[in-house]
Parts: structure tokens; C-alpha cells; sequence
């Protein structure tokens, strides 16, 4: 996947955890930085646990991302409730 896959399944990635864990929309880089921060989140976690082989397709690699983005995006939550 090039680079401009990646900017995808980041943005489609981050889209989908802000939507699920309900959290306010703030622009296309702040997704494409959630997703593309959980991608990497995402991608650690499941060579941890030994699923390596998940993310080499598309679906994995937008799976992946999204698992990673849906914790992040709960994390800011979290955090932004105690504010």
C-alpha cells in the first residue's frame, strides 16, 4: 500500500473511532492524526500479541487502525471529561 492508501485508511480510520466512541468532529487532520496514530498504536498491540499477519491486507491494516484510533480517541475522552 502507497503512501496515499496509508493517508486513506488513516482518515477513514479516525473517522470511524471518533463516530463510535462519539466524540466531537475537529477537521481532516485531526482525524488523519488520530488514525494515523492509532494505526501505529493498533499495528504494535497486534505484533505484541503475535498477530502479525493481521494487517497485511486492506481490511486488516483498516481494522488494525481502527482498534488503535477507538483507544486513542477514548483516552482523549477520558481525559477531556476530567477537564
Amino acid at each position: 500500500m502507497g503512501f496515499f492508501g496509508w493517508v486513506l485508511v488513516g482518515l477513514i480510520a479516525g473517522s470511524l473511532a471518533q463516530s463510535a466512541t462519539g466524540m466531537r468532529k475537529r477537521g481532516c487532520l485531526y482525524t488523519l492524526g488520530i488514525g494515523a496514530l492509532g494505526g501505529v498504536l493498533g499495528g504494535v498491540l497486534f505484533n505484541a500479541a503475535g498477530s502479525h499477519k493481521l494487517g497485511r491486507s486492506g481490511f486488516g491494516s483498516l481494522l488494525v487502525a481502527f482498534i488503535g484510533a477507538f483507544g486513542l480517541c477514548s483516552l482523549v475522552r477520558l481525559i477531556e471529561r476530567r477537564r
